[in-house]
């Protein structure tokens, strides 16, 4: 059995939109997954994922907290649940509009590492 904690066995990445991301499985992952990656993030009251596209298809499930999704011109409001599939190359983008933390479970496929990480690592993506 492959088993870890997400939040012992994982440091993550502090990203300066607002938020840690910890990749589970896929290309830079706890455990290299084969097809697809599974990731959970921990974004911060008014942080959030600035807006990006990329090849692979994706979901985002809220576990915790509240926010705003963008995707492809359309703006909405997210609670714990709720969870929202984007076609590729579709803009998309998420904002903690809420007092606490928003725990925020994705997942993308195929597995890649995407680019909109290290473009806003660089401070390309804002």
């Amino acid at each position: 059995m492959k088993k870890f904690n997400i939040f012992e066995d994982i440091e993550g990445v502090e990203f300066p939109a607002g938020r840690r991301g910890r990749v589970m499985y896929g290309e830079n992952g706890k455990i290299n997954g084969e097809y697809f990656v599974q990731g959970y993030s921990v974004v911060y009251p008014g942080g959030g994922i600035p807006i990006h596209n990329h090849e692979t298809i994706e979901t985002y499930t809220i576990l915790k907290g509240t926010g705003e999704m963008y995707v492809n011109g359309e703006t909405e409001p997210l609670k714990p649940g709720d969870s929202v599939y984007i076609d590729r190359n579709q803009p998309h983008g998420l904002k903690n509009t809420g007092k606490e933390d928003m725990h925020v479970m994705y997942v993308y496929a195929p597995k890649m590492v995407v680019d909109h990480w290290g473009e806003e690592l660089s401070g390309k993506l804002k």
